[in-house]
């Protein structure tokens, strides 16, 4: 039930190249304004070349956006169909654009080793895509519907998982184009994520706002449901150590989750409350835990990038304005805990670090 969809299609193979310079901006963000600053200027606390850096270049809503797991790649999907990729160090330079999608692309995910991204679109297909040639490697197709989210495995050998309009969940071997299994809700799934147990235990959530724990291994496939949101739930993330689940709704809230094989029935540990949804404009906003565990970050349709403390979940740490749309999706670097990227309905991304 993703509002998104364009309609628009494409026609065309994948293209790695430069961006004209026409077509690509990269800004440093203006840090004075009377409302207070996005990010802290002062004493700066990352490797960025500026406090705060605006990457322009998609001509439409940006959908996702992820780091590689060296912290040195950002990865950005978009309602115009294209994915780019962007260097976060330096001159923040777009160095390529996958083409090839005909519909808009909703999210991403980088290979362990960073050398491919997988994407799930609108058009019904995962993509496979070479990050050093720009090559796609492979289409996956299955899905007979909008494509909402994707996750990669952690450990083990490398699967993917996919949630879609038609209401199944789709693990993959990304090595073939046809899909290992499906497991069948009975609503579209807006959010996916795999658990541990080396791709076993997944996790999908959807229009339904129960969100479902599903063991591969078994025919009677949900183990257990965590309930909780009252609206539907647009997104879902595991932590680094694999113990907690995260998952943003449409009714304001991001909640985490004990999902540890022993946890009590009860798994709810806390709900993060500031980053509001809007339902008119139907937006997938995301949200994701640091790689330490230590914050969760969301988007929000204030457009504002809102920061909590786990230690203290009714704490926000930041609220950081300066999108001029809704937030669909923000993250934290894996190799520097405080550089973070958020993506826009205002076809922008924001680059910068958090002050001290």
């Amino acid at each position: 039930m993703d509002k998104r969809k364009d309609g628009t299609t494409h026609a065309g193979g994948p293209l790695k190249r430069l961006r004209p310079a026409h077509e690509l901006s990269v800004a440093v963000v203006n840090t004075s304004v009377a409302a207070g600053p996005l990010i802290q200027a002062v004493p700066r606390t990352s490797g960025l070349q500026a406090p705060i850096i605006q990457l322009s270049g998609h001509a439409g809503e940006v959908y996702a956006c992820r780091f590689d797991e060296s912290g040195q790649v950002i990865a950005s999907a978009s309602q115009d169909r294209t994915i780019l990729l962007w260097n976060t160090y330096g001159a923040n330079e777009n160095f390529g654009v996958l083409k090839g999608h005909k519909n808009a692309v909703l999210d991403v995910a980088f290979s362990r080793d960073s050398r491919t991204l997988y994407s799930a679109s609108a058009d019904a297909t995962l993509g496979a895509w070479d990050v050093d040639t720009g090559a796609r490697i492979r289409t996956h197709t299955g899905h007979v519907g909008v494509i909402n989210a994707l996750d990669r495995v952690r450990r083990g050998p490398e699967l993917l998982l996919s949630g879609g309009d038609d209401g199944t969940l789709g693990l993959w071997d990304p090595r073939v184009k046809v899909a290992v299994d499906y497991f069948e809700t009975d609503f579209p799934v807006l959010g996916v994520a795999f658990g541990e147990l080396g791709g076993s235990q997944v996790f999908s959530a959807g229009i339904d706002p129960e969100i479902k724990v599903w063991d591969t291994r078994q025919r009677d496939r949900v183990l257990y449901t965590l309930p909780g949101h009252t609206d539907s739930v647009t997104s879902l993330a595991v932590s680094s150590d694999m113990q907690f689940l995260l998952s943003r709704g449409m009714d304001g809230t991001v909640r985490s989750w004990d999902v540890r094989a022993f946890a009590p029935e009860d798994r709810s540990i806390a709900i993060y409350e500031g980053a509001p949804a809007n339902a008119a404009e139907q937006g997938l906003i995301r949200a994701d835990f640091s790689p330490d565990g230590t914050r969760v970050v969301s988007g929000a349709a204030d457009r504002t990038v809102v920061v909590w403390d786990t230690a203290a979940p009714g704490k926000i740490v930041y609220k950081l304005p300066g999108h001029a749309g809704s937030v669909n999706d923000a993250r934290l670097s894996p190799s520097e805990g405080n550089v973070l990227v958020s993506a826009s309905v205002d076809r922008t991304l924001l680059l910068g670090e958090l002050g001290v």
